[in-house]
């Protein structure tokens, strides 16, 4: 039943892959993406194929992360039961609340960072999800990897996600199904599933272009976004306000422009106070 899971795992990143493509791509991959995920549907037993397309019918969320003891989705206290049977992994178990098929990564990255008080003032725009301490305005990289490590290492050392070499390793996979390059020297690698807190972005700008995947496409303005499961579909409207923004010159300049963390983040928050709310 693991190898059942992994693979409705694996089909649900598709699917999600080819929504952010429908988004933000050209429809260039829509084809090969449909063929993949009507080829990897069609080898899951009958049962589980049932379920799936069920579910699917109302959400692009199918799997639910065990976190805490509740699933990472709707929030629902698992029976102690419940979640002795999901680790067993005998038999496919869906949620009590939202009927989402749930599963667990005991070793899957975290969110680690601090919640915030209640009387804190509330954040507004792109320090909702990020901070100055995750900019980096001197990438010096030669590849997509290069430029993950570099921020996967920032949102560890500054106390916002566990598991760095984890959360390089998903968001290389996931690059390996698409690539997250797209013009105007942008990139948007992320991982999915990483649970515990909010959505979470660090920025990195290589002062001189270099090749992001196998087709060269050149890459200088790198965004690592981790993404919690229930705030999936969240990302694409963060998405969109990035590539927005950042369809201007001016503001993809006065991020190449910056050389101090502090200066990249001005650019950054300014660039997008009217793009992200």
């Amino acid at each position: 039943m693991k190898s059942i899971v992994n693979q409705l795992c694996q089909l649900q990143d598709l699917i999600l892959v080819r929504d952010e493509h429908r988004a933000t791509g050209n429809g260039d991959h829509l084809e090969r993406l449909n063929e993949s995920i009507d080829a990897m549907t069609e080898t899951l037993p009958a049962a589980a194929a049932a379920m799936f397309k069920r579910l699917l019918t109302r959400d692009h969320v199918i799997m639910a992360p065990v976190h805490n003891g509740c699933c990472a989705v709707c929030g629902m206290r698992l029976p102690v039961s419940q979640i002795q049977a999901v680790r067993q992994c005998e038999t496919l178990q869906a949620c009590p609340g939202c009927a989402r098929i749930l599963f667990e990564e005991l070793d899957a990255p975290q969110w680690v960072g601090a919640l915030p008080g209640r009387t804190e003032p509330r954040k507004n725009g792109i320090s909702r999800f990020s901070a100055e301490s995750l900019m980096v305005p001197d990438l010096v990289v030669s590849s997509a990897a290069d430029a993950i490590e570099v921020l996967a290492g920032k949102m560890e050392t500054g106390g916002f996600v566990s598991h760095a070499d984890k959360l390089i390793a998903s968001a290389l996979e996931r690059e390996s199904m698409l690539s997250t390059a797209m013009e105007h020297g942008l990139a948007f690698p992320h991982v999915r599933g990483v649970e515990g807190g909010s959505l979470t972005l660090a920025c990195g700008v290589s002062k001189e272009p270099f090749a992001w995947d196998v087709a060269g496409t050149q890459t200088q303005i790198v965004f690592l976004i981790t993404i919690p499961t229930a705030v999936s579909a969240f990302y694409m409207r963060l998405i969109a306000g990035l590539t927005e923004a950042f369809q201007k010159d001016a503001n993809r300049e006065a991020l190449l422009a910056a050389e101090t963390p502090a200066m990249l983040w001005k650019a950054l928050a300014k660039a997008t106070r009217y793009t992200i709310k």
